[in-house]
């Protein structure tokens, strides 16, 4: 029960949301003052209408009146002076109307000049509203668009919150390369150091070797001087010495080591 109440309190609570907005409420109240505006013209086309029907009326008992006059005038003239006498006392009835139409049409008149002075205000009032309905609703879609491009903005990452991480790893970087090279320096003068040295300075007198053949062979290099070269190269590889700025290999003076020598030496030399 508890969540279908809470169900319909969020459902209120969106349409409600809806019905708040400022384009909608600003429709409704463009809306609202344009059905004022006709209604109040419709009244007043209705008062103008009365006033024009009194204006008929009083025309009418003018024109009565004039004729009235110009009748009693008629009889005066013929010699019938009751007769004159009945259309002057019409007249004065026709007068007396008259003077009281006149006074309700002048009150029409000024009604109608004020309810007309009214509605042009209105008019004027109702477009200065819908001008200004017009650049709130742009306001309200410009207000939309910078809240979604800050919203937008909000999750975006910038370089300087990893620099903490870039720091850590280019710290553990340098520590592993120091791990490395402190490593290289302790295998540098073990033994198996010194025999991979001498496998290296192996590959590169034959490399060089095969570098002079070659360069004697394309005519760079004149045959007597590249046998020149490989022989000092050949016989410090036949007396087992190292080669100018590589250490010799360290002795280990033990018997056991002296007696595996032996056996490969005569193991090579039964190949042979």
């Amino acid at each position: 029960m508890n969540r279908f109440f809470r169900w319909v309190k969020a459902i209120f609570n969106r349409g409600m949301d809806k019905l708040e907005d400022p384009e909608i409420m600003l429709d409704q109240a463009r809306r609202d003052m344009s059905e004022a505006l006709v209604a109040n013209r419709e009244k007043a086309v209705m008062a103008i209408t009365q006033k024009n029907r009194l204006q008929m009326m009083y025309d009418e008992l003018q024109k009565k009146s004039a004729g009235l006059e110009a009748q009693a005038t008629m009889a005066l003239q013929q010699g019938k002076r009751d007769l004159a006498r009945q259309f002057i006392r019409e007249k004065a009835g026709t007068d007396s109307s008259i003077a009281t139409l006149k006074a309700s049409l002048d009150q029409a008149t000024q009604a109608v000049e004020s309810v007309k002075l009214a509605i042009k205000r209105q008019e004027e009032e109702t477009r200065k509203k819908t001008a200004e309905a017009l650049a709130m609703k742009a306001q309200w879609k410009q207000a939309q668009i910078q809240n979604s491009i800050s919203k937008a903005l909000e999750g975006l990452t910038f370089e300087n919150q990893y620099e903490t991480s870039f720091g850590a790893a280019a710290e553990r970087i340098k520590t592993a390369q120091s791990e490395s090279a402190a490593r290289q320096e302790m295998m540098s003068g073990s033994l198996q150091g010194q025999v991979m040295a001498l496998e290296d300075q192996a590959m590169d007198m034959e490399a060089e070797s095969e570098l002079q053949k070659l360069e004697q062979k394309l005519g760079m290099r004149p045959a007597a001087e590249a046998q020149t070269l490989a022989e000092p190269q050949q016989q410090q590889v036949a007396l087992g010495g190292a080669p100018d700025g590589l250490p010799a290999p360290a002795e280990v003076p033990t018997s056991e080591v002296d007696s595996q020598l032996a056996e490969l030496e005569k193991r090579i030399q039964g190949n042979q």
